[in-house]
C-alpha cells in the first residue's frame, strides 16, 4: 500500500487541479506544459568504489549548464537508474534540482516494473523537485505487456501522479514497442504530456505525430542520430545521450531544424550519426563515458555488471569522433 505521506501528496496535487505551471505541470484549464527542446540525459558518475558520485554530478551539471538546453532528463537509461537503490534516484534527482537553474526543466525517470512501485516513485520524484516524469515501459513479463496492460499502467500513474507524465518508449532495453494504439489512447489523458521514443523508426514517429494531433501531445526523438527527421516529421526536441558530449553541435542541428536550414541541418546530422550511434547502441555508456572523460566532463566507471571497453573497442570509439571531426 501506498504510504500516507505520498496519498497527502497526491491528494493535495490532484486537488490543486495540476496548476503548477511555474515549473512545468499540466493546466487544468488549458494546454499542458511545453516539453519541447533539447535534453541531455545526464549520467550518474561513480567513484572507484561505485559509489555515486555527486561532487561529480555537480560539476558535469554546471559545464552542461552552459548550452541552451530546455532541461535535463535524470534516471534515464543513461543515468544507469536500474542499478541504483531507490534512496539514490531520489537523491540524485533532489541534487540535480538544487544545481540546475529553476527555469530548466526536470523529467526524472520514476518508471519501475509494477504499477504500485511507479506511482510511489513518481510521486516520491516530484516531492525532490521533478517537472515531469519520464515512465519507461514495463517489461520483465513483456509478453503480457499489450495495449490493454500498458494503458492501465499508464493511466494509473497519470491518475495519481502530481506531475505531468512523459511516456518512454526504448525497444532496445525492454524489448518492446509501446503500441501505436496506447499510445494514442493515452494522449488524451489530462496529465500524459508526450512521450520519448527511442526506437528510430522515423515512420512510426510520424504516425504518432500524425494521430496525436488533435491532442496537446508532445513528441521527442529519443537519439541524437535521428534528430532531423523526427523535427522533419513533427517533433519537438530530443533526449540525446550525445548531448552529454557534444552539446553545442545539438543544440545547433536543433536551431538549424526550427528556422528550416535544412540543408545545413542535413551536412550536421551526416556528422552526427557515427558518433550517436557509438555512444548508443555500439558502445553504450560505458562508450558515453569514455568520450566524456576526453571531452572534460567526468565520465568514469560504471556500476557493475557494466564494464569498461576494452582497448579495441576504445580504439574503434575515437575512431568514430575523429572520422566526423569532433576529436
Amino acid at each position: 500500500m501506498l504510504r500516507p505521506q505520498l496519498w497527502s501528496c497526491m491528494r493535495q496535487g490532484l486537488r490543486g487541479g495540476l496548476s503548477r505551471n511555474g515549473r512545468g505541470w499540466a493546466s487544468g484549464a488549458g494546454r499542458k506544459v511545453d516539453v519541447a527542446g533539447i535534453y541531455p540525459p545526464v549520467t550518474t558518475p561513480f567513484t572507484a568504489t561505485a559509489e555515486v558520485d555527486y561532487r561529480k554530478l555537480e560539476e558535469n551539471l554546471q559545464k552542461l549548464g552552459t548550452f541552451p538546453f530546455r532541461g535535463f532528463v535524470v534516471q534515464g537509461s543513461t543515468g544507469e537508474f536500474p542499478f541504483l537503490t531507490s534512496s539514490e534516484r531520489l537523491e540524485v534527482v533532489s541534487r540535480v534540482r538544487q544545481v540546475i537553474p529553476k527555469d530548466k526543466l526536470l523529467l526524472a525517470g520514476s518508471g519501475c516494473e509494477s504499477t504500485q512501485a511507479t506511482v510511489e516513485m513518481t510521486v516520491s520524484m516530484a516531492q525532490v523537485g521533478a517537472d515531469a516524469a519520464l515512465v519507461v515501459t514495463p517489461c520483465y513479463y513483456r509478453g503480457r505487456m499489450d495495449s490493454a496492460a500498458l494503458i492501465h499502467h499508464y493511466t494509473k500513474v497519470a491518475d495519481l501522479s502530481p506531475i505531468p507524465v512523459v511516456l518512454y518508449s526504448v525497444p532496445a532495453n525492454t524489448g518492446l514497442d509501446l503500441p501505436v494504439d496506447a499510445i494514442v489512447t493515452l494522449s488524451q489523458h489530462p496529465n500524459i504530456v508526450g512521450m520519448k521514443d527511442s526506437g528510430g523508426d522515423a515512420t512510426r514517429i510520424g504516425l504518432i505525430v500524425h494521430k496525436t494531433r488533435k491532442q496537446d501531445f508532445q513528441v521527442l526523438a529519443g537519439s541524437a542520430g535521428f534528430l532531423l527527421a523526427s523535427y522533419a516529421l513533427g517533433g519537438v526536441g530530443g533526449v540525446c545521450a550525445l548531448a552529454n558530449v557534444l552539446g553545442a553541435q545539438v543544440c545547433q542541428l536543433e536551431r538549424l531544424c526550427l528556422t528550416g536550414q535544412w540543408e545545413e541541418a542535413q551536412k550536421l546530422q551526416h556528422r552526427l550519426i557515427e558518433p550517436n550511434s557509438a555512444v548508443t547502441r555500439r558502445f553504450g555508456i560505458p562508450g558515453l563515458k569514455k568520450v566524456m572523460d576526453w571531452f572534460g566532463y567526468y565520465g568514469g566507471p560504471c556500476r557493475a555488471p557494466l564494464q569498461a571497453l576494452s582497448p579495441a573497442e576504445e580504439e574503434a570509439l575515437r575512431v568514430d569522433f575523429t572520422s566526423n571531426g569532433w576529436l
